[in-house]
Order: structure tokens, then C-alpha cells, then sequence
């Protein structure tokens, strides 16, 4: 089956000119007490928001772009659109779809400090720029895989209100472009510990592609490796005790789980196993950040099982009228003789509602990602958005996505992975053991005050 067709809109290189601001001490962003934001928005998507550098007017011609050196180079805001949206704007499938296919970018800009105070926003509206996108128009002229800019220059930021001062209006360089980024899509049939059937989705079409099987192991068996998957041999084990822990301990632990993803023809073809125990901390019914829980995925190679990822999970406490959250942190494991992998993605989801786990590198520089030190950013031009030429470079851009349901609720995870990291079958096995791996997560943390699902509990199993 073919992928899906998913369109990105990118928004960067953000820089602001206003007239009669002082000139700067020294090369470089302009230093300012009342700091700028935009609030960038397309069509009736959420509102995005991202700082906007000063530059002085005198250092740059009006049609002159800034200097890397002046600017983040980076990426403010961006967009993502399923064949669904692209329909809803072409008209395809809505009476309330943009005319013509066209879609509106629209950038706010505003002086002071992001953020609400008693209610009102604290930022003074600077001024508006709209940007019209011929969505259907750019995907033809691509031809399914070059970008199209709409826009890459100065232009003034207008008002509702025309100003009665003579002076020049402020001034906002920016750069917006759109690209194809099609992607497989994967759905469970159910939640990965009832082991699951995994779909391949197109439009309406579903195809299975893997089956899943969940164990749930006791504490004799915490090296297991499958008979029914490789050889078993002495390595695959000494993978699994390596990246797992010593802390077994007469209390609260959640041990012993994994996911083994088999193609159609009963090949297992990726591995999720729990090689660190998610274990309560002392005085307390919740996995902390300091002592997380972990998983290790692996995809078969040379008769055994090798290290893919490493995935690290626990329990973030909610500040006052938040709730809980789910932290996590993924690394590739790209060479089995590094020290350390490379930090793909970290962030939290809500305990309660849920969210989305994402990798996603599109705007993000190599000195981030790695805990060694990397090669510093290609040069940025217009439309670069600061791509770094760091190790391991295919894994930039989108990556993959999954949904992740909250505690308590059911949910079925769809996980989108961008077609340039599937070369294989593996390839795609890998993200969604992965997607097991996260979904279980939000179980394995849940406080220990809560009893766990049956499918997830092993006789010996402590809750």
C-alpha cells in the first residue's frame, strides 16, 4: 500500500525591524527591554506562539534579508495537514471549506512578555500580517515531493486601526513554505496488552501488516528472550540485563512486560521489553523522574536481537490545578560500542487526558539532541529553518507519531511514521514497538495506589 499524504506548513526565520528603536551595542540581535512574541495561527488550527528577534533598521536594505548572525534561523510555527484537512480546505469534504483551496496564515506580533496577567494577555498588539496559501495549487506544482515558499521577505505589519504618525510601520521578515511529508499510518485493533492486530490505513482501506504479543513475565524470567523469536542466545540476554537495573527490591515495582511485534508470516521483527523495573519511590506510590522505569527496543540482526532505542518513563507531579503528567525521554541507540545515545525526543503528556508522543527534529539544531557535543548548524538561508549537519542526519524532520490515551481509558493507538525512515519492514516494526512501549508507559506509572488491569498483571506481579 502506498502512504498517505500529509502536507506541512513551515513558518520561520522570523526577524523584526521598528523604526527609531536605538542601535545595538554590538553585531547581533538587538538588545531589548520589552521583548517580542508572535501568535501564529492557520486557518482555525490551535495558535502557536515563538519569539521574534530584533534587528536594527539601518543594518539591512527593506528587500535584503537578515544575516544568520541576526537571526534564530529557526523554526517559529508549523503545521501539519492529513488528507482530511487538505480535503476540508479543497472543498472536497465540507460546506465550511476555504474558497478555492486556500488557506489563511495569519502572524500577530506583539511588544512585552508572553503570558496572562489577571486574565488579559500582556503583550501590546504590534501589528498583523496574513498570508493567503493556495494549498491545492502548491501540491500540484510539487508533484508530491518538492516544498513551494508562498513567502520569503520583509513586509509591514499592518493595524485595524491606520496610525496618525508619519513615521515608517514595523517591519517582520519571515519565511513560509509548504512540503509534502507523506507518512505510513498504523492502527492497533486494541490496546497492546490484549496483543493486537496493527492495520496499515489508507483513506478508508485497512490493511494487517503485524501482530502483537504481550507478555507479562515474573520475576524468574526478567531475561527472557522468546524461544517462539530468534535463537535465544547468550547476547540477546546480556542486551536485556545491560540496560536494565539492579534495584529489584521487596516493594512497589511494575516488571516484566513486552511486546513482541510478528509480521505476517509469524517472523518476529521488533521486541519492546521493560529492562528496568518502574519502581515506586521511597515513602511514596510514584515513579520519579530521578529513578524512571525503562524500556529497550530491538529488531532482529544476525541471528539475534540488537539495541534500536531506549525508552525512559515516569511520573511528573501536576502543579496547582494541573494534573499528573507522563515524562518521557527516547534515545537512539544507532552503534552498540556508544556510550550514550542520541535524545530523539523528551516531553510530557497528560496524565489524564492523554496526548500524543512525537519525534519531530524539523526545526531542531544537532548541539540539542546529542548529550556529546556535535557539529555546529549549517549555514541558514531563507527557507533552512537551521538543519544541523550532526551524525545520524536521515533522522531529522518529522519522524513519527503516536496517540497515547490517558488513565483509565481505552484507546487504540495510530502511529504515523514519515515514509523516508521506512526502508523495511523492521523499519516500521521498530516505531510501532515503540508506540507499544509509551502506551504501556502510561500504565506502568500510574500510582501505585491503583490496581492495574488484569491482562497486565503476572501472578507474582506487585501492584
Amino acid at each position: 500500500m502506498d502512504p498517505c499524504p500529509f502536507v506541512r506548513v513551515l513558518v520561520g526565520n522570523l526577524a523584526l525591524k521598528i523604526p527609531g528603536a536605538a542601535r545595538p551595542a554590538g553585531a547581533g540581535v538587538h538588545p531589548s527591554t520589552s521583548p517580542c512574541f508572535a501568535k501564529i495561527r492557520l486557518d482555525k488550527s490551535p495558535r502557536q506562539t515563538s519569539a521574534v528577534p530584533l534587528v536594527h533598521p539601518d543594518d539591512h536594505a527593506t528587500d535584503s534579508p537578515p544575516t544568520p548572525s541576526s537571526t534564530t534561523g529557526s523554526l517559529a510555527a508549523q503545521f501539519q495537514l492529513s488528507k482530511a484537512d487538505l480535503d476540508r480546505i479543497s472543498g472536497k469534504s465540507s460546506i465550511f471549506a476555504a474558497p478555492g483551496g486556500r488557506a489563511r496564515l495569519k502572524v500577530s506580533v506583539y511588544t512585552g512578555r508572553r503570558g496572562t496577567t489577571c486574565g488579559i494577555s500582556s503583550g501590546r498588539l504590534l501589528g498583523k500580517v496574513t498570508v493567503t496559501l493556495d494549498l491545492k495549487g502548491a501540491i500540484a506544482e510539487s508533484a508530491g515531493s518538492r516544498a513551494v515558499v508562498f513567502h520569503s521577505g520583509w513586509v509591514e505589519l499592518g493595524k485595524k486601526k491606520k496610525s496618525s504618525s508619519s513615521s515608517s510601520p514595523a517591519q517582520l521578515y519571515l519565511t513560509v513554505k509548504v512540503e509534502p511529508d507523506p507518512r505510513f499510518v498504523f492502527e492497533f485493533d486494541a490496546e497492546p496488552e490484549c496483543s493486537p492486530q496493527v492495520f496499515q490505513v489508507q483513506g478508508n482501506m485497512k490493511q494487517p501488516v503485524f501482530t502483537c504479543k504481550f507478555s507479562c513475565r515474573s520475576a524468574a524470567d526478567r531475561n527472557f528472550t522468546s524461544r517462539s523469536l530468534l535463537s535465544d542466545p547468550v547476547s540477546s540476554r546480556s542486551w536485556l540485563s545491560s540496560f536494565g537495573s539492579d534495584r529489584e527490591r521487596t516493594g512497589k515495582e511494575r516488571k516484566g512486560w513486552s511486546v513482541i511485534v510478528h509480521d505476517l508470516s509469524g517472523s518476529p521483527v521488533a521486541l519492546a521489553s521493560m529492562v528496568t523495573p518502574f519502581v515506586a519511590s521511597p515513602g511514596t506510590d510514584r515513579v520519579s523522574r530521578s529513578n524512571p522505569g525503562a524500556w529497550l527496543v530491538l529488531r532482529p540482526g544476525d541471528g539475534t536481537w540488537k539495541p534500536w532505542g531506549r525508552l525512559e518513563a515516569w511520573r511528573e507531579r501536576g502543579g496547582a490545578g494541573t494534573g499528573d503528567g507522563l515524562g518521557y525521554r527516547f534515545e537512539l541507540l544507532p552503534d552498540a560500542a556508544m556510550s550514550a545515545g542520541i535524545n530523539l525526543a523528551e516531553s510530557t503528556l497528560s496524565a489524564t487526558k492523554g496526548g500524543k508522543f512525537s519525534i519531530d527534529l524539523t526545526g531542531t539544531s544537532g548541539a540539542s539532541l546529542s548529550r556529546s557535543t556535535s557539529p555546529g548548524c549549517s549555514p541558514r538561508g531563507s527557507g533552512d529553518f537551521g538543519y544541523a549537519l550532526w551524525p545520524f542526519s536521515s533522522y531529522r524532520g518529522f519522524v513519527m507519531s503516536s496517540t497515547v490515551p490517558g488513565e483509565g481509558r481505552s484507546g487504540r493507538p495510530i502511529v504515523e511514521v514519515g515514509v523516508q525512515h521506512v526502508g523495511c519492514t523492521e523499519d516500521a516494526a521498530a516505531f510501532v514497538a515503540l508506540a507499544a512501549a509509551i502506551d504501556l508507559s502510561m500504565d506502568a506509572c500510574r500510582l501505585f495506589s491503583h490496581k492495574l488491569r488484569k491482562e497486565l498483571s503476572a501472578p507474582d506481579l506487585l501492584r
